[in-house]
């Protein structure tokens, strides 16, 4: 049993098992649904606050977002590319939660969340070699982790640093 982003309850079982079971089984953990429910629905409302510090619903908001974006990245991109032994085909800027960043490895384009700004320079910087080593190694495996290592010794501090921002209530 899982509480999804919603607060909607998703019971999985196994084929076969009678739908008055399930139903016992969720009125028993009906504290523990009412608990989980509670911690994602301030868990999302503390994204949303985080998101909502950086305001891009008008177009001069977003194109002064897009001028800080590039002053920020583009020297790091420039610097950790030469360091990596890599460069990228094209980097791009969205406005994107899901993700801090993405690489495509096929065509060799990096895409960076304007939300970067949000974050501290060093964990910025954290992403962008992180973006950057996926042109050497695209999944997340050991090689991955070595180059990371290598590169940004620091990668595991600013990742947890990072994450911590996203949930504090003061971010």
């Amino acid at each position: 049993m899982r509480i999804v982003k919603n607060g909607d309850v998703h019971v999985s079982a196994p084929f076969g098992i009678p739908k008055s079971e399930v139903e016992r089984f969720i009125e028993e953990h009906r504290e523990w649904i009412a608990e989980a429910r509670k911690k994602t629905c301030e868990s999302q409302k503390q994204r949303a606050d985080f998101y909502h510090q950086l305001p891009l619903k008008t177009k001069e908001q977003a194109e002064d977002a897009l001028q800080r974006l590039k002053a920020l990245i583009e020297p790091m991109v420039e610097h950790h590319s030469k360091v990596i032994g890599v460069k990228p085909s094209v980097v791009y800027y969205k406005a994107m939660i899901s993700r801090w960043g993405v690489c495509n490895v096929k065509d060799k384009s990096i895409c960076f969340s304007a939300y970067l700004l949000l974050l501290p320079e060093w964990c910025v910087e954290h992403v962008v070699v992180h973006e950057l080593c996926h042109l050497l190694e695209p999944s997340h495996n050991a090689r991955f982790h070595a180059l990371m290592d290598k590169f940004f010794p620091r990668w595991k501090e600013a990742r947890r640093e990072t994450r911590r921002l996203l949930k504090s209530p003061a971010a």
